[in-house]
């Protein structure tokens, strides 16, 4: 019979071909940083690249066991943030809840996905700190995405927020960026997503109201610590300009939006 440590590194040895098919299959490439964020914790990123399909994701858990994922889907010019948020079963919340706010981006606010492929770490134990801060910019959500039908904003979105069938949220004015990129109709935009069960006016915050079973206005905000948000130049004989490394920033996204209960929303507090 094998040893224990004979099985062990055949699974091992497996499991990195595998991992290696996976690379060569779907074009991925991978980088693990470091990155302090304000409250002095390292945390620690994963940034993955698909030149294929043009996206770039960005994945980390925060120090309150949130796990936050960023998709940018430069093809269609959307950013997709999802939050999985641990639940507090003590108080009546399920194990966890997951939120995806979906929203326009530029495609220059990010590195594209096939610089993002090329780049590679000197020191991978370095803990990074970006050279600047983008602040912070806020969302208020107004439609509720049906993400069975939200290809039609970006095929990503039905994978990614397979478990926030209700509470996958978008903007009018985001429809409105997409509707005038080529090829895209506002029709089938709004056909996939539908207003909030508000009237005129928006529910209060939910900060500000005490009753756990109403209805309110939720703030989520998620921090992005570290990111690749442009290359930097340099200029080298006969002032030609060429690729010399990246800059890299950091950005806040302040999200409101309609709960049904209040319930729904106890970090709020």
């Amino acid at each position: 019979m094998r040893s224990r440590s004979a099985v062990l590194a055949w699974t091992n040895c497996c499991a990195i071909l595998l991992y290696l098919c996976h690379f060569v299959q779907n074009g991925d490439s991978q980088l693990l940083i470091n990155v302090k964020n304000q409250g002095g914790d390292v945390l620690q990123e994963t940034i993955t690249s698909n030149v294929t399909e043009d996206v770039v994701t960005l994945e980390f858990q925060r120090s309150d066991g949130t796990l936050v994922t960023q998709l940018i889907d430069f093809s269609k010019n959307v950013q997709i943030l999802k939050a999985l948020v641990l639940g507090e079963e003590e108080r009546g919340q399920s194990q966890y809840q997951v939120m995806c706010f979906v929203s326009h981006i530029e495609k220059a606010e990010f590195i594209s996905s096939d610089s993002m492929a090329k780049l590679r770490q000197k020191n991978p134990g370095t803990v990074r700190m970006p050279e600047e801060d983008r602040g912070r910019h806020n969302f208020t959500m107004d439609l509720f995405v049906d993400t069975s039908k939200s290809g039609v904003i970006s095929k990503h979105i039905a994978n990614l927020c397979t478990e926030a069938k209700d509470a996958t949220y978008t903007r009018q004015a985001d429809l409105k960026l997409w509707s005038e990129q080529p090829g895209a109709s506002m029709s089938a935009l709004t056909s996939c997503v539908t207003a909030f069960p508000t009237e005129n006016t928006s529910p209060p915050r939910c900060l500000d109201i005490t009753s756990m079973w109403k209805p309110c206005t939720c703030h989520l905000e998620m921090c992005i610590g570290w990111y690749p948000c442009s290359l930097k130049y340099c200029k080298g004989k006969s002032d030609v300009s060429y690729r010399c490394g990246i800059k890299t920033c950091r950005k806040c996204n302040l999200f409101a939006y309609y709960v049904p209960q209040k319930q729904m929303c106890l970090w709020d507090e």
